[in-house]
Formats: structure tokens, C-alpha cells, sequence
């Protein structure tokens, strides 16, 4: 087990800011972990991620956070995941104090963190997500996972499916996932399955490249546009320039920054005021209209 103390780290706004899909919450109580790893009192909240092949359960209670990983486990794999080497809370320390908005944004969502994803998951991930919504995105990646990824147990003995390899998918009918509920983003899936097994695409070589260049290369793939390279850039590759456009950052910068957001002001770190940006319109704005 590994506890952890740091600012600006919420694992609930990082599951409700629509990174990543295999992230629930659950009803466990932080005292079904070993007796002396919780110093608090109170059943915290809970949380199960799967990312990739890994299993986690994670558990919050105040600033603190237990993992049930071991040590090697939290700073080989979980420890950059959460990107918990970069400070927040010096990205927060940038916004420009007259824009009331976004002060607004981070104040609510001051602990996102921009995930560090599994290329080839996001990629699928993402093109799922097009015209739906985070419950329905959530579905049809378990009934995939189910479906075609290997069956696990971790070390604490709960059973689980990994997130299925592009090999797993490639010999499917275009159309063959629409039994996962995937509709017409079934074939966008297979045949990027199919690009990555022949070669066609090569996700190493574009985990290694800058950010336009891996854009370009991703917006080659039948079913990735825009908003999906961008998401994949951000989420996966870490490219925190990205800034993806979705129907909630429309409208929040049509309503905000009607000349443009402040991207020169904000170089390098884009990505990291959208987040902020789509968090509020999801669970703030609305309340302050």
C-alpha cells in the first residue's frame, strides 16, 4: 500500500473531467485496507482505475490518498499516470488575475490533473466518444474490455478485464462492435486496429514526436478529426499545448473570449486551462447562471 499527501490532486474531479473511461467510483470503505494504513477516520471515497493491463483502487480521505500498489508499482507506473511530478498549483499561479472566469474554473477544479494514457486506449477511447456522452463512452469500452480484453485478478483478488490490444480487434468485421453498442464507431475502431497491425501506423513512432507532428500523423486515421487528435494528443501523449474543442468549450469561449482564448499567454499549458475550462461548464457554470 502506498499513501500519498499532495496539492492540488482530486482523483473525484479527475474522474468526472472526462479523460478517461475506466475510472469508477465505488462503494468501499477505506477500512477494508490493511489495519494501520489509514490514520483518519471515515470511509473516504473510493475509486477503482483500470488503465491498460493495471488494476488500481484508490481511496481518498482529506489531502490524503492510499493506493493499493506497492512502492515500485506507485513510481514506475502511478506516480506518472496521475502526473504527480508536475506543479499545479503553479499552472494555477498563471491565469491572469483580471479574468475572473477561469480564476473561477481552477478554483472549482483545482485538482485535475492532465492523465498520462496509454496511447492506443485513448486512441480508441476517443474515437468512441464522438457524438456521446461520458455514461454511454463508459458502457462501450466495458463491453469491449469484456468482450475481447484478457481476464485478470489483482493482487487483491478482484477479477477484472484488460483493455484489449489492437490485435485483439484487427481480424473483426468492421461492423462487429456495434454489439458493444459502438453504432457507426465500430468501423472507425476496427479499422484503426487494422492500420495498427499492418504497420500502416505506428503508435511507438508517434508517441515520440512533437505535438503537430503527432496530430498530423493521428488526423490520418479514418475517424479522427480535430477534436479527437487533440483529445488523444493531450490525454495520451501528453502534449499540454493541446487544447481540444468540444461543444461545452465552444460555447464557453464564445460567451468569454470572443476574440480568442489567451493561447500565447498560456503556452505550454493550454491543455491544462481547457480541462479547467470544460470541468466548470460541466459542474459550475450552470450553477452560477
Amino acid at each position: 500500500m502506498v499513501t500519498i499527501q499532495t496539492e492540488n490532486f482530486s482523483l473525484e474531479q479527475i474522474w468526472q473531467s472526462g479523460q478517461c473511461f475506466r475510472m469508477n467510483q465505488t462503494e468501499k470503505a477505506v477500512e477494508n485496507f490493511p489495519k494501520g494504513q489509514a490514520t483518519d477516520s471515515g470511509t473516504g471515497r473510493g475509486y477503482e482505475i483500470i488503465a491498460g493491463q493495471r488494476y488500481l483502487e484508490a481511496f481518498s480521505l482529506g489531502s490524503k490518498c492510499m493506493l493499493s500498489c506497492n512502492g515500485e508499482e506507485y513510481e514506475s507506473f502511478w506516480k506518472g499516470y496521475f502526473d504527480l511530478e508536475n506543479n499545479y498549483g503553479s499552472y494555477i499561479s498563471c491565469i491572469d488575475p483580471e479574468d475572473e472566469y477561469l480564476l473561477s474554473a481552477a478554483r472549482l477544479g483545482w485538482g485535475i490533473r492532465i492523465l498520462k494514457q496509454d496511447l492506443w486506449e485513448t486512441l480508441v477511447s476517443f474515437l468512441i466518444s464522438q457524438q456521446n456522452n461520458i455514461v454511454r463512452i463508459r458502457r462501450c469500452i466495458s463491453n469491449i474490455c469484456n468482450q475481447y480484453g484478457e481476464k485478470k485478478v489483482s493482487g487483491r483478488g478482484k477479477e477484472y478485464y484488460a483493455f484489449p490490444g489492437p490485435e485483439a480487434l484487427a481480424g473483426l468485421h468492421e461492423d462487429a462492435l456495434m454489439e458493444c453498442n459502438l453504432g457507426y464507431r465500430s468501423k472507425y475502431v476496427v479499422r484503426a486496429a487494422k492500420s495498427v497491425v499492418s504497420g500502416e501506423t505506428d503508435l511507438s513512432r508517434i508517441g515520440g514526436m512533437g505535438y503537430q507532428d503527432a496530430k498530423a500523423e493521428l488526423l490520418k486515421l479514418f475517424g479522427v478529426g480535430e477534436k479527437v487528435a487533440e483529445c488523444i494528443c493531450l490525454f495520451a501523449l501528453h502534449h499540454l499545448e493541446a487544447f481540444p474543442v468540444d461543444t461545452h468549450i465552444s460555447q464557453a469561449l464564445g460567451k468569454h473570449y470572443k476574440k480568442g482564448f489567451p493561447q500565447k499567454r498560456y503556452q505550454g499549458i493550454q491543455g491544462v486551462m481547457q480541462q479547467y475550462i470544460f470541468y466548470y461548464e460541466l459542474h459550475g457554470a450552470r450553477e452560477k447562471d
